[in-house]
């Protein structure tokens, strides 16, 4: 039986798991395979596209976490930031659509993120990848879970011969290096790259400088649950509900392997600056 912490209001959890899943029934709504979203699109400062189902799917897991628990705190990509955050020990750390550019362009790669971060760290989280009808998920006590059934990380201990995805700049630099890595497809969502660790698809993972919280942290929470490790290029264990939201650069993978995968992006990122 899961071990939900006295902290969380009862059934908190759940409401977070099934309002994941039907914002990626309300947003597959939207969505053409191969074909382009029939939801309008933005632009925001920067250029990155937003849809019209970005902002549907944000405000309903808004209504529906915050009424679970009204006292937690609320970060998502697209809604405004608030301080007030950073004065809750619990926070919902939501990506809507992780994976916009995907969705937007029909590819099947994209996922609804919903993680709860409690004092900085990951303590649950739920990935659901709409298109395949895939829901990853952890929870306090349990381990992690595909749709029902237990996962775990890669045991690999060695780079060479390591199946590890992530932007292919990046990957082409890690090869270069000599390091004998495998170079996986691209997946777009950078929380679905998590967990196709956690679940032992992929051996390791690793993101440019510049992810979010919100693309990391219900991932985390789940990789954490496979028994997986995640750590920036300089060693350390990524925190959340900080007063930036941006990330160094992070690598993934299980507890032997990352070490090193970290150490070699680490390697890569030095020789750029």
């Amino acid at each position: 039986m899961a071990i939900v912490p006295s902290d969380i209001p009862i059934g908190a959890l759940t409401v977070a798991r099934e309002a994941a899943e039907a914002a990626g029934r309300m947003a597959i709504a939207y969505f053409r395979h191969g074909s382009p979203t029939t939801a309008g699109i933005d632009y925001k400062h920067g250029g990155s596209p937003v849809t019209e189902a970005d902002l549907l799917v944000d405000a309903f897991l808004r209504e529906r976490l915050m009424n679970a628990a009204p006292d937690f705190g609320w970060l998502s990509e697209e809604t405004a930031d608030a301080p007030a955050r950073l004065n809750k020990r619990h926070v919902w750390v939501v990506d809507p659509i992780d994976g916009t550019k995907s969705f937007a362009r029909g590819d099947p790669d994209w996922t609804i993120a919903v993680g709860l971060v409690r004092d900085g760290a990951p303590l649950a989280g739920f990935v659901y990848a709409p298109v395949t009808d895939e829901m990853f998920e952890a929870i306090p006590g349990r381990p992690a879970l595909l749709n029902g059934h237990p996962i775990a990380v890669s045991r690999r201990a060695a780079l060479a011969g390591a199946r590890i995805a992530g932007p292919r700049p990046v990957l082409d630099a890690l090869h270069a290096s000599g390091a004998g890595i495998e170079r996986a497809a691209r997946i777009h969502s950078l929380a679905l790259r998590i967990v196709r660790v956690a679940d032992g698809t992929l051996d390791g993972g690793v993101a440019a400088n510049g992810p979010h919280d919100w693309d990391l942290a219900a991932a985390h929470a789940i990789l954490m649950a496979a028994g997986g490790v995640m750590l920036t290029a300089e060693g350390e264990t990524p925190l959340y509900n900080r007063r930036s939201t941006r990330h160094d650069a992070v690598a993934m993978a299980g507890p032997e392997l990352v070490e090193p995968l970290a150490a070699a992006l680490g390697r890569r990122e030095r020789s750029r600056s």
